[in-house]
């Protein structure tokens, strides 16, 4: 017997799936908000096993980031087969949050003839609205559908999803912008279009990316409309079961098999139950955010698979209902092909960082970032602050379970207390814990935690030491679910605390103040707000997860 897919097939922060199939090759791509490179692409031939098959966003041209708030950059991004390349639309989105009606969100173009690139340079489309895909027809038209945003004062701001003919020649858009369909009770966005049967189908993320988020669909005779909607509420959704331990199931994308079956990604989160009290912050006031009040999704939305069929004209979940399952029977046609063992530890001895790498808004260049100035060491030269949304030298890697351990090895000699540098628990500039290594007039070099909670910064003074004659410093990072805990050593064997327990749930989705779409990171840092060139090297770093 084959061995089953289990969701989230794709773990740790992989949002907004677009999928794909080549042949007997499945592709995955998903968001990267203000991380680099951009647009992680994930590689399949059985479903269920996933490779990370490089990024799409993989230089400066492709892509600009500085500057972009948090939870803004690289959102949705849609992968495509035709005439012998992929196509990959995205979206930069530059100006968005609460309190702004307005939304910068530039939709640009890029071509490669495999999976791996070359990624051409980017056409820019449009920038009416975010969540844009790439249609093409069986005639040889191609069309780019957006949700359309709507500043204006008194507008329900998701306007509906409206269509533009493409040009591929020419690579630009021709003739009239459609609205197809609008809603304007629900968030409608994530519009997708496939053909079957004479019908065109738009499938459609509603109820915006939390707890009440789900997957409908419309048909139409005609691609530009009228469009009649599914009689039901929804083909997927977890609005109504809030005790599933796949919550926010929404925005997907459909393949078909070889064999004619039908496939469906979707977003998912798994919250961590914390028992606490509801945000009255929170802008979302449904009955479904009510009911998950205290509930945080640390891991970020993942990517779960679900086998769907057409009844009656309709695409619904095969299981039956509206619900995601958790394991799902793979196609039988498919042989099982296990990827390669990603290898939990970097010596650093290659001369790139690897694809599980990622950088904050920025990619790695000699600058600030070298992997030869001294052999087998990761070297960061310290750059602006951890606020920062230009140039900040981080370096991290996905969190993809809830129990994990994280370590480095440090090289740091700071000589004032604006200089500092050490081990990571990132969600974003206005959530974080950092356990570093820094300067104090009294004591010379010390270990310390320094936490920014929700915005507001702080540096705990339980368990800061001096360390000037430490042989080694060693640092270490251990999550248990909702607990994180900091350790430091001076030869790698003998463990001692730094700092207090702390919140390890507090870097997720769902508890900073305003609207957050990404998950959470453990990784490196190097930080000298002064400007004066201080570096720190790592000798290794090693991310094992401690759960199946």
């Amino acid at each position: 017997m084959s061995a089953l897919i289990q969701n989230p097939v794709l773990r740790g922060f992989h949002p907004d799936p677009s999928f794909v199939r080549v042949g007997g090759d499945f592709y995955l791509a998903s968001s990267t908000f203000e991380w680099l490179p951009g647009v992680r692409l994930h590689h399949s031939r059985d479903l269920v096993h996933w490779r990370v098959a490089g990024h799409a966003l993989t230089r400066p041209e492709h892509i600009d980031l500085k500057g972009v708030d948090d939870s803004n950059g690289v959102w949705a991004p849609s992968l495509s087969y035709a005439d012998g390349k992929f196509w990959l639309i995205y979206t930069n989105i530059r100006t968005s949050g609460m309190g702004r009606p307005f939304k910068d969100c530039h939709v640009y173009l890029i071509t490669a003839p495999a999976i791996e690139g070359p990624w051409s340079d980017p056409v820019h489309l449009n920038a009416i609205g975010f969540d844009p895909s790439l249609f093409h027809d069986e005639d040889g038209r191609k069309w780019l559908l957006n949700m359309q945003w709507d500043f204006r004062k008194g507008r329900f701001r998701f306007a509906g999803n409206v269509i533009q003919e493409f040009d591929p020649v020419g690579n630009r858009l021709i003739g009239p912008i459609h609205e197809i369909l609008r809603k304007d009770d629900i968030l409608c966005e994530g519009p997708n279009l496939y053909k079957r049967n004479g019908w065109y189908y738009l499938m459609m993320a509603e109820g915006g990316t939390g707890w009440n988020h789900g997957i409908s669909m419309a048909r139409s005779r005609s691609i530009t409309g009228p469009y009649e909607l599914d009689p039901e509420e929804a083909v997927l959704t977890t609005r109504h079961a809030p005790d599933h331990p796949l919550q926010k199931a929404g925005h997907g994308e459909l393949v078909e098999t070889a064999a004619g079956e039908w496939w469906l990604a979707h977003l998912c989160s798994r919250p961590l139950r914390t028992g606490g009290q509801a945000d009255s912050r929170s802008p979302d006031r449904s009955a479904a955010a009510v009911a998950h009040a205290g509930d945080r999704c640390m891991l970020g939305r993942e990517t779960a698979l679900q086998r769907v069929v057409w009844k009656d004209g309709w695409l619904r979940l095969k299981s039956g209902g509206v619900l995601p399952e958790l394991k799902v029977e793979p196609p039988v046609e498919l042989a099982s092909q296990p990827c390669p063992i990603v290898e939990e530890r970097d010596d650093f001895t290659a001369p790139t960082l690897g694809p599980d790498w990622s950088s904050l808004r920025v990619f790695p260049d000699p600058s600030w970032l070298s992997l030869s100035e001294r052999a087998s060491w990761l070297r960061l030269y310290g750059r602006e602050s951890p606020s920062s949304l230009h140039e900040q030298s981080v370096i991290a890697k996905r969190l993809c379970s809830f129990r994990v351990r994280a370590e480095t090895q440090i090289d740091f000699s700071p000589s004032r207390f604006s200089q500092f540098a050490g081990l990571v628990a990132w969600y974003d500039t206005r959530m974080f814990f950092y356990l570093r290594v820094t300067h104090d007039e009294t004591h010379g070099k010390v270990i310390d935690v320094a936490t920014m909670d929700d915005g507001v910064y702080d540096e705990l003074e339980e368990g800061r030491r001096g360390i000037a004659d430490w042989p080694e410093v060693h640092l270490c990072a251990e999550i248990d679910h909702a607990r994180l805990w900091f350790s430091a050593s001076p030869d790698g064997e003998n463990w001692e605390s730094v700092g207090p327990e702390l919140d390890a749930s507090k870097l997720s989705d769902d508890y900073p103040q305003g609207l957050h779409f990404t998950g959470a990171f453990l990784g490196l840092a190097a930080h000298d707000v002064a400007g004066q060139g201080a570096f720190a090297d790592f000798k290794h770093f090693s991310l094992k997860n401690l759960e199946d």
